[in-house]
């Protein structure tokens, strides 16, 4: 299968958040206004719910096959829903594990959240991991257990180490299209949100206001 790899606006959704309307609407909204990629993340589902959600975000996208579609956590959700692919986080089953049960072809991503994290991914062998997720850049409440906030600054470490051994990054935690820009501007490739689209009275909208404040930074890169 094909590897969809433009991570500049990557919305993990939040199905209270998005309430009372269903996260699949949100989710083609929000790409009707810039997001380019889509963690399907729902910490209370069974797994038969998160199926469910699954298959209904890959609906509604469709027509947008340039656009991931990835499962936080859920191999095998990810393998039966034919996602593009998987994130784990540092607690999750072990990326080399899991790069081994979904193949060469999808999508694993991996979440860091200090220098030692990060020396974890770049322990693993060449082409376990596609993207490490950055962060938290800043407290948020959509995950009270993510860990010390980075700061841009610190971000701007962790991916100057994952660019160098040629890993794509996204920065997650707090941005909003205040913040955006500068977190665009550490060098990730992109910017992850939760709250700020699907909070939003309008995804669409929202989602064009941080592709308008990363710009800047992404025609730089």
């Amino acid at each position: 299968m094909s590897r969809p790899d433009d991570w500049t606006l990557y919305l993990v959704t939040d199905t209270e958040l998005s309430r009372p309307r269903p996260v699949a609407d949100v989710v083609r909204a929000a790409v009707a206004g810039g997001v380019t990629a889509v963690q399907v993340r729902d910490k209370t589902a069974s797994r038969r719910e998160l199926l469910a959600l699954t298959r209904s975000v890959r609906a509604a996208l469709a027509e947008r096959p340039d656009v991931a579609v990835v499962v936080n956590d859920a191999v095998d959700v990810a393998l039966i829903a034919g996602a593009d692919g998987v994130h784990v986080g540092q607690d999750d089953l072990p990326p080399a594990e899991v790069r081994a049960l979904l193949g060469p072809d999808r999508l694993l991503g991996f979440s860091v959240s200090s220098v030692a994290e990060m020396d974890v991914a770049l322990s693993l062998p060449a082409g376990t991991v596609d993207l490490v997720g950055i962060g938290p850049v800043w407290t948020t409440p959509t995950k009270p257990d993510a860990g010390t906030a980075l700061g841009p600054a610190g971000v701007r470490v962790l991916a100057e180490v994952a660019r160098a051994r040629g890993l794509t990054t996204v920065a997650i935690g707090g941005i909003d299209a205040s913040r955006a820009a500068e977190v665009a501007a550490t060098g990730v490739d992109g910017v992850c949100v939760v709250s700020a689209i699907c909070a939003a009275s309008d995804p669409e909208q929202a989602a064009r206001d941080l592709r308008a404040a990363i710009a800047p930074a992404a025609v730089a890169r």
